[in-house]
């Protein structure tokens, strides 16, 4: 979990409440600030299953992984998941040419997806083959099936919290 609080900006008090809302000790907050942190349970990466899916990956590795990700990356591997597991070289590079919030020159997605075999190699499990493999020849992205619905899953976990995505904002999800 992260919390910020910035020092300037927020009360003693606040600081206080946003801690004990975090850790749902306290469902009441100060009325002066609206923009605490709700206190309903939020989706954490601990509700993602342990159960192996396919040579040690688990849900809560998948979320780690894109988690530890600069956001260029973490965007093209969303894409990739989002078209199946597979696409082609010139697809994803039309994509971010042009992409509102992650344009990726045509010349840079290859260095933007070496981030995603460095995550890897801390975070993956021992002996797994790459998560994003590519085939050369046939100009191709490709994710093993098996990993899709776990990465459909995580990338539903990192929407709805993106204060534990590396590179984002960390603040609080109503």
């Amino acid at each position: 979990m992260r919390l910020t609080i910035d020092t300037e900006m927020d009360t003693y008090e606040q600081a206080i409440a946003a801690v004990q809302a975090a850790y749902g000790l306290r469902p009441d907050v100060p009325v002066a600030w609206p923009d605490a942190p709700a206190t309903e349970q939020r989706p954490d990466p601990q509700d993602l299953a342990a159960d192996d899916l396919a040579g040690g990956w688990t849900d809560q590795l998948l979320f780690q992984l894109i988690a530890a990700l600069m956001p260029g990356a973490r965007a093209v591997l969303r894409r990739i998941t989002e078209l199946g597991g597979t696409a082609s070289y010139d697809d994803v590079q039309q994509h971010f040419a042009h992409h509102p919030t992650h344009p990726i020159p045509v010349s840079r997605i290859g260095g933007t997806l070496t981030s995603v075999r460095a995550a890897q190699r801390h975070l993956g499990p021992d002996g797994a083959g790459p998560l994003l493999q590519r085939d050369e020849r046939a100009r191709r992205y490709r994710i093993d099936n098996v990993l899709v619905p776990g990465l459909q899953r995580a990338f539903a976990l990192a929407d709805a919290r993106p204060d534990l995505l590396r590179g984002q904002p960390s603040e609080p999800t109503a």
